[in-house]
């Protein structure tokens, strides 16, 4: 959520990188906002004032009965009780005007970050680098759903019966590799000085909102109707939360944290090979990596960030590349965001395996989430975080690159946790 106060003093230019760079224009949104807050303060101003009056009332009513003029006193009191009234109104309208703020903020994206590149879809993002594929094309390797089945790695029909599409079941050694790939990414994590955290799978709303899900993704979630719950689309959402209201003390950022999670997501689609196999789940498993920073480190933390996700990728020697997302695909909360794809041999295509994004102070202000500065000072913290790494298409992924005419090798860092070195 955009801070008020940069609304107050940059709201033109607000508006101008967010539509040059996003291409989404949000004039109306900023200006009414704008508006708003002109009159929220002058409210504010009155409500001061009326109070201050107030005040004096109280203490002449009393030196007015003390000194025995009943009359002027009653007087003073019936001035009161107007005053009251007249609070209660402006206290109702200062609360009306606060909630329309709130709700106006809500519906504005982040501030794209100034290295973002301007664009309006995916085909505008940046390649920052790419691993050579030319000579991993050929019409031997089959996709992945082919050797899950082949081998009875996992299920995707078995998965339709007890649940519908999008929830499949992994059987054997598929399950297996799946385990070992979490507690790679999960120890990897741990190394590297990320304290690891075992996460509740539901959250309530409070927690939607503050990592921003909600309002913007409420048609994305599974919602627990009967207790008010949503199911985690992301383990970003239970990890920042932790820290929703809460001050944190300089000395002790950055705060970096791992945590495995099953996502659910509602918006996975159903129709066409862009949505077969691995490719888009309803629910699937990842190991989420979390960073809360000071805002002159958070630049630095990210490139970091991505850079550690990439490591992951070279130890399970996948050909990948590296994105940097142009506004138009950048998500609505992030500044800046890196994507990470690995190369599908069997589909011919580039699979998102990983975003890493600088939220900036746009879930920290929606989370009151701030840091107190060796000088005592009060400021809101950064906030970052990236899938290291989204499981389904790292599988996909490694099953087609590792297949050959016996079965399916298993990458060198994975074997210590399979127990076996093929499939």
């Amino acid at each position: 959520m955009l801070q008020i106060q940069k609304i107050r003093t940059h709201k033109d230019s607000i508006i101008k990188n967010i539509l040059e760079i996003r291409k989404v224009n949000v004039s109306d949104q900023i200006n009414n906002i704008y508006d708003l807050d002109l009159k929220k303060r002058d409210t504010q101003k009155n409500l001061d004032e009326l109070s201050a009056h107030m005040n004096v009332l109280s203490s002449q009513i009393g030196e007015q009965f003390k000194n025995g003029n009943i009359e002027k006193a009653n007087n003073l009191k019936q001035e009161t009780t107007l005053l009251k009234e007249n609070i209660k109104k402006l206290k109702l309208s200062f609360d009306e005007l606060d909630k329309s703020i709130i709700d106006l903020l809500y519906q504005i994206p982040n501030v794209p970050n100034q290295l973002v590149p301007p664009g309006k879809s995916e085909n505008d993002n940046e390649i920052i680098f790419s691993s050579p594929i030319d000579s991993l094309k050929s019409e031997s390797f089959l996709p992945h759903w082919d050797l899950c089945q082949k081998y009875d790695l996992i299920d995707f029909e078995l998965g339709v019966k007890v649940t519908g599409a999008g929830f499949p079941i992994y059987k054997g050694k598929g399950a297996i590799l799946q385990r070992a790939l979490i507690q790679f990414f999960l120890n990897e994590g741990n190394k590297s000085g990320y304290q690891e955290l075992s996460l509740p799978h539901l959250v309530n709303e409070s927690s939607g909102y503050g990592t921003g899900q909600l309002p913007d993704k409420e048609g994305q979630m599974y919602h627990v109707s009967v207790d008010d719950l949503y199911l985690i689309p992301t383990g970003e959402v239970p990890i920042t939360n932790i820290y929703r209201d809460v001050i944190v003390e300089e000395k002790d950022l950055p705060i970096k944290h791992v945590g495995y999670t099953p996502c659910f997501r509602r918006e996975a689609g159903s129709y066409g090979k862009d949505v077969r196999g691995l490719n888009r789940l309803h629910q699937f498993d990842k190991v989420e990596i979390v960073q809360i920073t000071k805002p002159s480190e958070s630049h630095q933390t990210l490139d970091q960030m991505v850079k550690y996700v990439e490591s992951l990728i070279k130890k399970l020697e996948l050909p990948y590349r590296k994105l940097k997302l142009c506004g138009g695909d950048l998500g609505f909360t992030a500044a800046l965001t890196y994507d990470l794809e690995t190369y599908s041999v069997g589909q011919e295509k580039w699979l998102e395996v990983s975003s890493i994004s600088n939220f900036e102070t746009f879930q920290s202000n929606r989370l009151k989430l701030r840091y107190r500065t060796q000088n005592r000072k009060i400021d809101l913290a950064h906030t970052l975080n990236g899938s290291a790494l989204a499981l389904p298409r790292i599988m996909a992924s490694l099953l087609e690159i590792n297949q050959n005419k016996d079965g399916i090798n298993v990458p060198e860092v994975l074997r210590t946790y399979t127990g076996f070195d093929s499939i």
